[in-house]
């Protein structure tokens, strides 16, 4: 989808952000979660179609969610788990124009959101690496995720704004556009893979 489609043209007062793929990234794929279902799986527990929900819509850490998923799994697999988790958060970092970018658009009067799909200690890291903002949709905190009508609904009632007044920005189609736009948001894809910068997906309003 072409990153530049937007669902109106109402300049924005708001615009919010998804995370990963959009203003920050990770350097060191350990996917723990994963390898914590894959082993569920493995030991006899089938998978269900809202178990990445449960995951990110909880505000749990690794090993209270491990608990809440299964009543028996080894402290050794759990410390594997907990490590790669550890070595995961340590890679992210922000993408070169993340900062200044943000920089830009509070100095044009721009309130500022994020909303993301995440588990607990991924938004607690994202929350170190950026500056104060004005809002945070967090699905574990929130209890839902993109792109359910709730999240969004968090989104705007942190800032008491009309979704109309929203510009979305993110990397995945039906979280960061469709759910946006069918909500009553703008909303624009940036392509981090092709190296799109927030610059060129907002080079109507920087």
């Amino acid at each position: 989808m072409d990153s530049s489609i937007k669902a109106s043209h109402i300049e924005p007062s708001v615009i919010a952000f998804d995370v990963f793929g959009t203003l920050v990234k990770i350097g060191e794929r350990r996917s723990p979660y994963r390898k914590l279902m894959k082993w569920l799986k493995g030991n006899g527990r089938q998978p269900k179609p809202d178990d990445a929900k449960f995951i990110m819509s909880h505000n749990l850490n690794l090993a209270e969610l491990a608990k809440r998923l299964a009543v028996n799994i080894p402290d050794q697999f759990l410390q594997e788990l907990e490590h790669d988790l550890d070595e995961e958060l340590r890679s992210i970092t922000l993408y070169e124009d993340t900062l200044s970018t943000l920089e830009e658009l509070k100095k044009l009067g721009i309130k500022l959101a994020l909303c993301s799909n995440l588990a607990t200690p991924y938004g607690k890291i994202v929350s170190s690496l950026l500056p104060p903002l004005d809002a945070y949709a967090w699905s574990y905190e929130v209890a839902a995720i993109k792109p359910e009508p709730k999240i969004y609904q968090s989104l705007i009632d942190q800032v008491d704004c009309q979704a109309s007044e929203v510009l979305f920005i993110g990397d995945t189609a039906l979280a960061d556009f469709t759910g946006p736009t069918t909500f009553g948001m703008s909303a624009r894809l940036i392509n981090r893979n092709n190296g799109q910068t927030l610059a060129e997906v907002l080079n109507d309003i920087l």
